[in-house]
């Protein structure tokens, strides 16, 4: 972990620490001893988030795994490494879509079309997060009593909305990884690198298969249609733990909660795991829409919780398959 994620950490937790003294610890037990076990269905209700997002890029596979090998519960599988590791590690929020094209890259083995796959289906997220957070900020507008606290948050997703249509049209036009590659291959062959490395490298076809998959209209509105199910059933976690925690909330405030601490979350990438940072937006945006400091908090910590239950096992998984391939090719016996 470099410098500036260890800082991040230090402060996040420094901010964690602080919102849960200023609310009053006693405050959050009771609103926890309230709930009860029945948190725990949360745990199943994230996988069918989780699941909805493998749907989605199953759908952008179809060129890439026309066979069908990387199947629904692998990519489900993949999902869970993905979000694990851009939550709890500090990898500024991609670093779990390089695990996810190693992963998915042992049963896929056009490299190119698995790629471009990804691409699109990051793409496909900004656009689903930013009308998601627009819509958020809208609820929101309608149920806090004053909308001075939305005016930065409006300003900066105003600014952002280009950003997916002017990545769109760089991928589908652009051509930008054919020249990174030819900057690539120039930076290697000058240092003296072996060329077969500079060869490896196809950019221009990871350009080729971006824009085939940007121009097929169907499938990217029912790839988009999946995660977009998914971002709404997020907010059915929100809800439905609001609602254990002795605070129930109307479906609109519960979207406009989460949608705004994700557009929250997603602006400190920075911070490892998000710490400080969605606590601080739950904190609040459940006080615009009209929830307790005590009780937000709470939800906060739940989903954190939350995190810590799915994407541990989900990382140890992806450390138990990483050794196995490594090992496989010792444990195999020689050949007679």
């Amino acid at each position: 972990m470099n410098r500036l994620a260890w800082l991040g950490a230090s402060v996040g937790l420094a901010v964690l620490a602080a919102l849960v003294a200023w609310q009053g610890w006693d405050a959050v037990v009771s609103a926890f001893s309230h709930a009860g076990w029945a948190l725990l269905l949360l745990l199943p209700l994230r996988l069918a988030t989780l699941a909805l997002d493998a749907l989605a890029w199953r759908v952008l596979l179809a060129r890439a795994d026309p066979a069908r090998r990387a199947r629904l519960p692998f990519l489900l599988w993949v999902a869970c490494v993905r979000d694990a590791v851009n939550r709890l590690l500090p990898v500024a929020g991609i670093g779990g879509e390089v695990v996810g094209v190693r992963l998915a890259g042992t049963r896929i083995r056009d490299n190119a079309a698995l790629g471009a796959s990804v691409i699109v289906e990051v793409l496909l997220t900004m656009l689903v997060l930013t009308l998601f957070c627009g819509a958020g900020l809208v609820l929101m507008a309608r149920l806090a009593a004053g909308l001075d606290q939305l005016g930065t948050l409006a300003a900066a997703l105003a600014l952002g909305v280009p950003l997916p249509l002017l990545a769109w049209l760089l991928l589908r036009h652009g051509a930008p990884f054919g020249r990174l590659v030819r900057c690539l291959r120039a930076a290697l062959v000058g240092l003296g690198l072996r060329r077969e490395i500079a060869a490896n490298l196809d950019g221009a076809r990871l350009d080729r298969e971006t824009a085939i998959l940007l121009a097929q209209r169907d499938r990217l509105a029912r790839a988009f249609g999946w995660q977009a199910a998914s971002w709404l059933l997020g907010s059915a976690e929100t809800w439905y733990a609001l609602l254990l925690l002795g605070h129930p909330v109307s479906v609109g405030a519960a979207v406009a909660i989460e949608a705004l601490t994700q557009a929250a979350r997603h602006a400190g990438f920075l911070v490892p795991a998000g710490l400080g940072v969605q606590e601080a937006a739950m904190l609040l945006f459940g006080h615009l829409a009209g929830v307790g400091g005590d009780v937000a908090l709470s939800l906060a910590l739940v989903k954190r919780m939350r995190e810590l239950l799915t994407g541990i096992p989900a990382l140890l998984s992806w450390h138990w398959f990483e050794t196995r391939r490594l090992m496989a090719p010792r444990c195999a016996p020689p050949d007679t």
